[in-house]
């Protein structure tokens, strides 16, 4: 190994150390562990080491080929300890201050989209429901009224037939007035059931509107 790879070894392994320094701080940041269950803490950790010996080996394989030396473990904790002397602190800071930030802007995207997107859209389905609503009402309101008026003009017009077939029914034979009585009654039993059964149906809907 010549000079100059030995001396990008040991500078690529003292950034290293750096790294993971910084990488460690993140890790811990993030993982939040009295929050988690320790079995969660555990796989997480095994994780992260893995991933932190992967990298640095990447990194040596592309300094040196791979060439283990006692050095190497040398410039990582050198790495390692001027990052927790010097840099430790300010990167820190530096992290709340972004996290505080991606949160800041998080929250006034989705405030934005709450007050841009969300309540105009709930309040125009809000006013199609209660058009929807208002004109049902006023169409049943409608025939309602026209179907009153259809029984008044019924009732206006039938009102001489009635008094012809009076006079129709007292000359009939009485057989014939027995069998159209019980057929007349027969009908109107239906009708009451059919009218009872409308009515209890009406008053459930209006209820629940």
């Amino acid at each position: 190994m010549t000079l100059s790879t030995q001396f990008l070894t040991m500078l690529s392994m003292i950034g290293m150390g750096a790294l993971f320094g910084v990488m460690l701080d993140t890790y811990q940041r993030f993982l939040q562990r009295p929050k988690r269950k320790s079995w969660i803490v555990f796989i997480n950790d095994l994780l992260f080491w893995i991933i932190q010996a992967l990298f640095v080996f990447y990194v040596l394989f592309l300094a040196n080929n791979g060439e283990l030396r006692f050095y190497i473990f040398i410039a990582l904790l050198c790495g390692f300890a001027a990052y927790q002397s010097l840099l430790r602190d300010i990167y820190r800071k530096l992290l709340e201050l972004l996290i505080t930030a991606v949160v800041a802007v998080y929250r006034f995207i989705k405030g934005a989209i709450h007050l841009l997107v969300y309540k105009p859209v709930m309040g125009l389905i809000q006013l199609l429901i209660a058009l929807f609503l208002l004109i049902g009402r006023g169409l049943f309101t409608l025939v309602k009224f026209l179907f009153k008026v259809l029984l008044l003009l019924i009732k206006v017009l039938l009102k001489p037939f009635g008094k012809i077939l009076l006079l129709f029914w007292k000359f009939l034979p009485k057989n014939l007035k027995k069998t159209v009585e019980k057929l007349y009654n027969v009908l109107a039993g239906s009708f009451m059931k059919i009218k009872n059964y409308v009515y209890r149906w009406f008053s459930k809907w209006k209820r629940k509107n």
